[in-house]
């Protein structure tokens, strides 16, 4: 049984995530809506941000899954401080990870001496954007793939050793396909928060059309009176939005079929 007195709060709340996304709706000019879509203003950021979040999602894969294999098979108290490390992006505000990024790769940062010197200029170009997108999405991966790894734990992985498998093989063909759901859910979310990312590539990679000019950074830019208009930049929200549901079901259907 449920205390009718919750139900009061809980109506709030759920309100207050529902009332804004049907303001956008109707807000959406839907007649105009394909053509808004289609012109060039709103393919060009569309098409930046479906490339860069790609290439960052194949980087949060490379970089990912064998860090969170280690964070996974490492020592508790190891384990635990390699979380928390991997989970800081998760809560820094999204401006802290743009100056952190440009101050180990600007021109005055770190690394940005000794890269500019090699003829490496990485702010403010399309490559900033993709590190951006990287290092706010790769923890949703890890965190995905390293708590399956720990709910699959290491039964099959041992009985495969003693049987003579190669610690690749094992890799390959036991952990991986184990951990296949997981990997699958930190994928997604992985593309989701890549393709939305706003702050860290504003600061970071700059808000110049056809290079770093993302959808976020289109919306921002249709809301301050340049770029695409207002109408097409609540287009773009609402396609973002669709992405949103799109992933969230797919993510849930998968993980329906699998615990059915």
């Amino acid at each position: 049984m449920i205390p009718r007195l919750l139900y009061v709060p809980a109506s709030i709340g759920l309100a207050l995530l529902v009332l804004p996304l049907a303001g956008l709706l109707l807000k959406v000019d839907w007649p105009s809506l394909p053509a808004l879509l289609l012109s060039p203003e709103a393919l060009q950021p569309l098409g930046l941000s479906l490339a860069t979040a790609s290439v960052s999602t194949v980087l949060c894969l490379l970089l990912g899954v064998p860090l969170a294999v280690v964070i996974a098979r490492s020592r508790p108290r190891l384990a635990g401080v390699l979380r928390a490390l991997v989970t800081v992006p998760l809560v820094l505000p999204p401006l802290v990870g743009g100056i952190a990024l440009l101050s180990l790769l600007g021109r005055n940062g770190v690394l940005g001496n000794t890269l500019e010197l090699a003829g490496l200029r990485i702010p403010f170009t399309t490559t900033a954007v993709v590190i951006a997108q990287t290092f706010v999405a790769l923890p949703f991966l890890v965190i995905a793939v390293e708590g399956a790894l720990r709910t699959a734990g290491v039964r099959y992985e041992r009985v495969a050793a003693t049987l003579g498998a190669h610690r690749g093989t094992v890799f390959a063909r036991i952990t991986l396909p184990l951990v296949g759901p997981g990997l699958l859910a930190g994928t997604v979310l992985s593309f989701a928060r890549a393709l939305g990312e706003f702050g860290a590539t504003a600061l970071f990679a700059g808000n110049q059309a056809g290079v770093t000019r993302t959808m976020p950074l289109a919306i921002y830019t249709a809301f301050n009176g340049s770029g695409v208009t207002t109408d097409q930049a609540v287009a773009l929200s609402l396609l973002l939005i669709a992405v949103a549901v799109i992933i969230l079901v797919l993510v849930g259907t998968r993980r329906a079929s699998v615990l059915s």
